[in-house]
């Protein structure tokens, strides 16, 4: 019985090591307090947005001039989450990079005799 229990142990402990940078990745937030995917999400939304705007436009909801507007605007709001994305994937491959290098001095550590 204290054998299963040392060995469950064990393997919670490994399965903590090995998806712990798998977790911090998918909810690490930026300088600006979010995360990639909601960047993504936001980006994704605008597109819609935009597109809408447009077919508005085909079906004749919005005159040109208030597409202009509308359509200047949204994409004005697109290129800022564009921006913002940008900078967050590169925190992200940062970090990621400092990940990697710490594991990679940890391995090149000498081994007890």
């Amino acid at each position: 019985m204290v054998g299963y229990l040392i060995i469950l142990i064990v393997l919670a402990v490994v399965f903590t090591l090995i998806t712990g940078p798998l977790r911090s990745a998918r909810h690490r937030r930026s300088d600006l307090g979010v995360t990639t995917a909601d960047l993504e999400a936001a980006r994704d939304a605008k597109y819609r947005e935009i597109r809408d705007a447009e077919m508005d436009l085909r079906t004749g909801k919005l005159s040109e001039e208030d597409h202009r507007e509308i359509d200047g605007g949204l994409r004005a709001e697109a290129i800022e989450i564009l921006h913002r994305l940008d900078e967050a994937q590169a925190a992200d491959a940062e970090a990621e990079a400092g990940q990697d290098g710490r594991r990679d001095a940890e391995s090149e550590l000498p081994s007890a005799p």
